[in-house]
């Protein structure tokens, strides 16, 4: 009797971990999110270009992996890309050698509304990464009086912002004395990575580039100043700055 009870209870543990399992590898399965068909190598000839997710869970719309399969007659290539919501693919010439770029997008579901991003590109049957632009330049700083400079480049000038209405709130954080003198000097705002890309077509003769949008608040995230607005340029394998302009929080 006791060696059909411990049968029973290893036969009973045996064949959970096989649901378990079974579970497991069933949410882990792999999923063809979209199929498109563009040249990116040059030949004139359209690739297959297969984007593939795992999903974190059965019930989850957050894909843990991405990556795409990329093939034509001939070769086949493999991009990985961070996790993330809704992933899709851009097929557009960025680097301007006359053949499109592969641009990855997906939403990374935080509270700041960023998103990932990736380049790459195929130069004579090499998969190579293209690095996105950076604000090298970018800064601000709380200033005596209730204000703030905000520097976009190098070579520009700092945009003054009037902060009085937020006079209170900043001497409750420590920020500034009631006077409107700073508590400590060389305070800064806060400055978060780029959020969010989108293509941006220059011109008919210049091709495609890329807009940037980057956000600024005051002493925390929720004390939104405004947005850093770029177009960016790709050339001499640079990206170049084109135009950026400050748009103020309404």
């Amino acid at each position: 009797m006791k060696g059909k009870h411990t049968c029973f209870i290893l036969c009973s543990v045996f064949l959970l971990v096989f649901i378990s399992s079974s579970a497991i590898a069933e949410e882990t399965k792999p999923n063809l999110i979209k199929t498109y068909r563009a040249d990116v190598t040059g030949d004139n000839h359209p690739e297959t270009i297969k984007l593939m997710g795992t999903l974190f869970s059965a019930d989850s719309t957050y894909y843990r992996e991405i990556w795409a399969e990329i093939s034509n007659n001939d070769n086949q290539w493999k991009i990985s890309y961070n996790g993330g919501y809704d992933p899709f693919l851009q097929f557009v010439d960025l680097n301007h050698d006359g053949i499109k770029d592969i641009f990855y997008q997906s939403a990374t579901g935080g509270s700041g509304g960023l998103y990932n991003y990736q380049l790459n590109t195929i130069i004579h049957t090499q998969m190579e990464k293209i690095p996105l632009p950076k604000q090298m330049y970018l800064s601000g700083y709380f200033q005596p009086n209730f204000k703030i400079n905000i520097t976009l480049t190098a070579t520009s000038k700092p945009i003054t912002i009037d902060i009085k209405n937020r006079a209170q709130d900043y001497i409750r954080l420590g920020i500034y004395n009631k006077d409107g003198s700073l508590h400590s000097q060389n305070q800064s705002v806060l400055i978060d990575p780029i959020a969010f890309f989108e293509v941006f077509k220059i011109s008919d003769s210049k091709g495609y580039g890329l807009k940037s949008y980057q956000q600024i608040s005051g002493a925390y995230h929720a004390d939104r100043l405004g947005t850093v607005e770029t177009i960016w340029y790709f050339e001499n394998d640079n990206w170049i700055i084109l135009n950026t302009k400050w748009v103020p929080s309404k």
